[in-house]
């Protein structure tokens, strides 16, 4: 019986809700599970055979559970899967030394997944940018899909910035397409205070996935620093994110720059 659950458990991740429906209402028909054969169709041509296999193996192997418990077990796992993404999947992103006692998964890498994966619209923050060739590539695969790519940065220190490298300027020469923005100085600083800086590190694509870093977008931080941050698939927080930074804009806190660089 454990056997059998546990693959309708990786049934109900790996297939859409709406296939796991038509699964379901197809072995409720069946008499036994010797009948299972009359359901492979219902699959999908997509389906893992491997999968579906181990569930009829699993079936077998456990005749007192009728169709009607296989097809609400189905039902159950596909809900919980449901539930999962909506509440979100969250990863451990690492650069640097690894002690092989957690699994994590490499900066650089999971930035471009981030970037790759967007199909609308992708913001990017961090203090500064240079030197990251793979992520101008993806950045620049993202461009030949027309994903609308928002980039915030800090100024440089001549244009009231904390940073003496014009990170706004060379991302402007290098991707003319993108929109770069910046902290507005008027809204830096507060009365009697020191200046604020942007030293915010993360990617967003469509407000479903998000990668919220230590790490900037410079060569140091994706191959040589120790960087950590988490990748949120699905749930709220990515949606939340992006409407935030988007108004940011909104309230003109942070201004796009033009052309000429002018800030």
């Amino acid at each position: 019986m454990d056997d059998l659950l546990a693959v309708i458990a990786e049934l109900g991740l790996e297939l859409h809700p709406d296939r796991i429906s038509t699964v379901a209402s197809k072995i409720e028909t069946l008499g036994s599970v010797e009948q299972f054969a009359l359901t492979r169709s219902s699959f999908g041509p997509n389906a893992d055979k491997e999968l579906v296999g181990r569930l009829d193996r699993a079936w077998r192997n456990s005749k007192d559970t009728s169709p009607s418990d296989v097809a609400f077990a189905l039902r159950g796992a596909s809900a919980a899967a449901v539930l999962r993404e909506n509440r979100g999947a969250v990863e451990l992103v690492w650069t640097g030394p690894s002690t092989g006692q957690v699994p994590v998964r490499h900066t650089e890498q999971v930035l471009c997944e981030v970037i790759e994966a967007a199909k609308r619209r992708l913001f990017l923050v961090s203090f500064v940018a240079y030197e990251v060739d793979s992520i101008i590539r993806a950045l620049r695969g993202a461009i030949g899909r027309q994903v609308q790519i928002d980039v915030l940065l800090e100024s440089s220190d001549k244009h009231g910035g904390r940073v003496t490298y014009d990170s706004v300027k060379a991302m402007k020469s290098i991707l003319p397409s993108i929109d770069v923005y910046v902290w507005s100085s008027d809204k830096k600083v507060l009365p009697g205070q020191l200046s604020g800086a942007v030293h915010a590190k993360c990617a967003v694509a469509d407000g479903e996935l998000a990668f919220i870093t230590s790490a900037n977008l410079t060569s140091a931080a994706m191959e040589r620093n120790m960087e950590l941050g988490v990748l949120v698939k699905g749930g709220e927080l990515p949606f939340e994110l992006h409407r935030h930074l988007e108004a940011l804009i909104s309230t003109k806190i942070i201004e796009r720059v033009n052309e000429d660089n002018d800030q």
